[in-house]
């Protein structure tokens, strides 16, 4: 049984996705067994099942998806057809893994039958006899339920997919809403036009009455002007019924609009009981396994809240707690030592505040401490240690939340590998929300999360830099203003300015994004030592300046989430349609904060002014596996062996990641979706850049011709998994780098 719970849980997900897919692949496979495209991709599934189960050691379900591997292999060579009994023999199979899978994850007994699970030689079909009909017939079950004569239905269940698909229609309406009203401006500006036309008119009128002219021509221009009179009359009384039915059918679109989204919203919303229940027994069990005595308090399970957000934050509510238990509160004999009672406390509040939620996890143990944090930092190169000297208590406590990070020296099953957190500050903010954290030494810790009540619809502050636009979410901005030259002062070799007292480093949003240089057009401002606009933004208790050249508006916008290759671009969070057409990108504030910090440590700052003895950088090694149970255990390996773990979940991710920053060495699986490994080693191989690039290939294919091809394509080493040893990985990365 997988002892690790962790793993255990994404194996079950991992397996059952693997298994879903084989059972659709062999109900197809019943109908055109000679389909190509699915044999190759129920081959794969069997394939990345089998080398999942070995990984962890399952050789049950590693001998039965080897099984189902070597008939579909078979098959798809063509070297043996797939027969209805075969395909039965396989459906079988794939029950047994199912119940397998079950135990192996810790939540189930095993069957009697299925703790070998075999491919028969001769197909085991079930008798017939054993199938019996149901004795009640429809006529028997009406009569005993009467009340089908008046069947009708009370509630409906609707696919999450539907709503989601639903949910975007409304936001798109919201855009429609929003294009109606620049029309509404155009319709202004056509009715000015006309009355404008119309004191014209009268002006010619007037000259006419007082000028002397031949009759004839007196009376031609009269008749004209008669004749244009009564069509500026006509225009003018269409126009004036057009706008009245134009702002008639504009606000029964708004109305219509938000009467919509309000009722999709509502059918969207559940009760955060619904995720606050599943924790009073997991506090209860990890307390008990801990030797420690906890009581837990919920507060706000009745706030409905969108159901993406109970999707998401489940987990990270679910690492704060168990950090909590595991970090905060002390054992008894320790808390008596110090005065508290004996049981600890851990509360989970939520507050409604305006269209926000917070989300609150506190406990009364023993705090964060701030020394160990600094310790941990600088052990692991995180900050050198004058970045670290200028940092007030409340910034290092934020650096908890960085990927891998973690003050414990030894790995426990709760916490030690830096993950939880991590997992958290990713959740929280692709949810476009922030965290602040308090914590006071032998007191408490306070996590809070505070996020938007709906996902749907973004609003934006819309920025131009040069010719581009860009938006930035409205509840991340603090404030604006404009800046000038005599303004900006050096801040430790950065460009800063005074707010409140306060200084600020203010970067140039060109910089961050590395644009060209646009020359700056202020616009509004005719002097030369204006710098433009200065928008002060905030993530958690952090706040930094954006330079830029202008701020145009406020507009509400659908979001819409980047698509293959582009899935993680740094500073980018989603990309959007304004209301004229044009395509706006919406940054991300908490991407655009750390590129900032890079900036001022790889850019600002003079490499010859740090001592080479304060110099802990570790090595980023891409790690490209696209399933997340290896790609989770292979990170823990390199984590826990001081390596920087950049993952990817196949080539073409991979590429992405590699044109973002620098690396020390790739290891990379071969059987992937969209790109396998061979094809990105060869692209790798391709580029000046990267000739010299170590990449490592850890895979199941362990043939010699697999091994041949891998290291022509470019590969510096070829890993089999079935003699996978973590040693062997880390001492060849250490070799090759």
């Amino acid at each position: 049984m997988i002892e690790d719970k962790e793993l255990a849980q994404l194996f079950k997900a991992e397996s059952a996705e693997h298994l879903a897919r084989l059972d659709d692949g062999l109900l197809h496979l019943e109908k055109t067994p000679a389909d190509q495209a699915i044999l190759e991709e129920v081959f794969r599934e069997s394939h990345s099942l089998k080398g999942a189960a070995r990984m962890l050691g399952l050789s049950k379900i590693e001998t039965a998806s080897h099984g189902l591997e070597t008939i579909l292999n078979t098959a798809r060579k063509g070297e043996a057809p797939l027969t209805p009994e075969v395909i039965e023999r396989m459906t079988v199979v794939l029950g047994d893994l199912r119940k397998l899978v079950t135990v192996e994850c810790g939540l189930g007994i095993v069957e009697h039958g299925v703790e070998n699970p075999a491919f028969p030689t001769q197909p085991s079909v079930s008798s017939s006899s054993q199938l019996e009909s149901p004795d009640t017939t429809d006529s028997t079950i009406r009569n005993q339920h009467p009340a089908f004569d008046s069947f009708h239905i009370e509630t409906v269940r609707v696919e999450t997919r539907k709503l989601d698909d639903l949910l975007t229609l409304t936001g798109e309406l919201s855009v429609i809403e929003g294009r109606a009203q620049h029309r509404q401006i155009l319709m202004d500006a056509l009715q000015e036009q006309w009355a404008k036309l119309e004191r014209s008119r009268r002006k010619i009128q007037l000259i006419l009455r007082g000028v002397e002219i031949e009759a004839g021509t007196s009376e031609a221009l009269r008749q004209m002007l008669h004749t244009d009179t009564e069509v500026l009359a006509q225009l003018g009384a269409r126009l004036k019924v057009a706008r009245h039915f134009f702002y008639e059918d504009g606000a029964h679109l708004q109305i219509t609009v938000n009467t919509l989204k309000e009722q999709v919203h509502a059918a969207r919303l559940l009760p955060l009981s619904t995720v606050f229940s599943l924790f009073p027994r997991m506090v209860h069990d990890l307390a008990k396994q801990n030797d420690k005595e906890v009581e837990m308090e919920i507060e706000g399970g009745e706030i409905n809240v969108d159901k993406r957000i109970l999707e998401e934050m489940k987990d990270p509510l679910m690492h704060l707690l168990r950090n909590a238990i595991d970090h905060g509160i002390e054992s008894p004999a320790e808390r008596e030592r110090q005065g508290k009672t004996h049981k600890g406390k851990v509360r989970l509040r939520a507050v409604q505040e305006n269209g926000s939620i917070l989300l609150e996890v506190r406990d009364d143990g023993r705090g964060l401490d701030v020394v160990s944090i600094r310790q941990a930092a600088l052990q692991r190169g995180v900050h050198d240690v004058a970045m670290l000297d200028a940092m007030t208590p409340a910034q290092l406590q934020q650096l908890i939340l960085l990927p891998g990070f973690s003050t414990r020296s030894s790995v426990t099953e709760l916490s030690g590998r830096g993950v939880g957190l991590d997992v958290v500050r990713v959740n929280v903010e692709r949810m476009k929300g922030s965290i602040h954290i308090e914590s006071v030494s032998h007191q408490d810790t306070v996590m809070q999360m505070r996020l938007p009540l709906s996902l749907s619809t973004t609003r934006v502050l819309l920025v131009r830099v040069g010719e581009h636009l860009y938006g930035l979410p409205i509840e991340f901005v603090h404030t604006s203003l404009r800046v000038r030259v005599e303004d900006v002062f050096p801040l430790e070799g950065r460009p800063a300015i005074k707010l409140h007292g306060q200084s600020l480093i203010t970067p140039s949003l060109a910089e961050l994004l590395s644009l060209p240089d646009f020359p700056h057009t202020a616009k509004g401002d005719e002097s030369a030592s204006s710098l433009g606009v200065c928008i002060v933004i905030q993530v958690g208790d952090e706040r930094m300046g954006l330079r830029v050249d202008e701020l145009l508006d406020e507009e509400e916008v659908v979001a819409k989430p980047l698509g293959v290759p582009l899935i993680r671009i740094r500073n980018v969070s989603s990309l959007t349609i304004l209301g004229s057409g044009e395509i706006c990108a919406i940054l991300n504030p908490a991407d655009l904060m750390r590129s900032a910090k890079t900036n001022a440590e790889l850019g600002f700052r003079s490499a010859e002014s740090i001592p080479h003895s304060e110099i802990h950088t570790p090595h980023s090694i891409l790690l490209v596996e696209d399933s997340a149970l290896v790609r989770a255990m292979e990170t823990r390996i390199l984590v826990d062996a001081g390596y920087e773990v950049v993952a990817a979940v196949d080539g073409v991710n991979a590429l992405n990641e590699l044109g973002s920053r620098s690396f020390a060495a790739v290891v990379s699986d071969v059987n992937m979706p969209n790109m396998d490994g061979l094809t990105l080693t060869t692209r790798i191989r391709q580029h000046p850049r990267y000739k010299n690039l170590p990449v490592i290939l850890v895979t199941s294919l362990a043939s010699d011709e697999d091994k041949r091809r891998g290291l022509e394509a470019g590969a510096n080493a070829y890993i089999p998994k079935p003699s996978f040893d973590q040693r062997m990985l880390l001492e060849t990365i250490k070799r090759l780098i």
